[in-house]
């Protein structure tokens, strides 16, 4: 659970930053930063752990990890060029739809906290594509579930997993 809780814990910080973001309270060019230096940490965590991959299933988990990590770097750079947001947001879809597989996998190894984290993040995935590809004007709702995840999903289980507390 280490690697785990190390990751969660950044997931929520980031997830905070991008949550006030939305709502105005940091600007796009500090979120992109943080957004660059959390998926900057979660690509070296996916090549580190690819370099000792030796099974499917720890392919299986580089490729989690790379979902969340290429999430932030594109927001990241598109935020910092002032890009169109729509390729982050099929993106976003893309990863919505693959949260799919690692929940039922989750449940199927009877992970059903994890399995409810991958829906969940899903979720908000596919809410920042509703966002940025038809541009639904989802008003501050997408900026407060994106808070409630990072707090929810990932600092909270992310610290209690650190603590073996899980």
């Amino acid at each position: 659970m280490g690697m785990l809780g190390f990751t969660l814990t950044f997931v929520g910080a980031v997830l905070l930053i991008n949550g006030m973001g939305g709502l105005k309270r940091i600007d796009d060019r500090s979120m992109a930063v943080f957004n660059l230096m959390v998926g900057s940490l979660f690509l070296f965590a996916a090549l580190l752990s690819l370099v000792r991959a030796e099974t499917a299933q720890d392919f299986h988990g580089v490729v989690a990890i790379l979902l969340f990590a290429f999430t932030y770097l594109y927001i990241a750079v598109s935020l910092w060029f002032d890009l169109d947001m729509r390729g982050v947001g099929w993106y976003c879809f893309f990863v919505a739809l693959t949260t799919i597989h690692y929940a039922v996998l989750s449940y199927q190894g009877d992970d059903y906290r994890l399995g409810a984290m991958w829906l969940i993040w899903g979720g908000l995935w596919y809410l920042f594509y509703l966002s940025w590809v038809p541009g639904k004007n989802l008003g501050k709702l997408l900026s407060y579930a994106t808070i409630a995840t990072g707090i929810l999903t990932g600092w909270i289980p992310g610290l209690l997993m650190l603590t073996d507390n899980w």
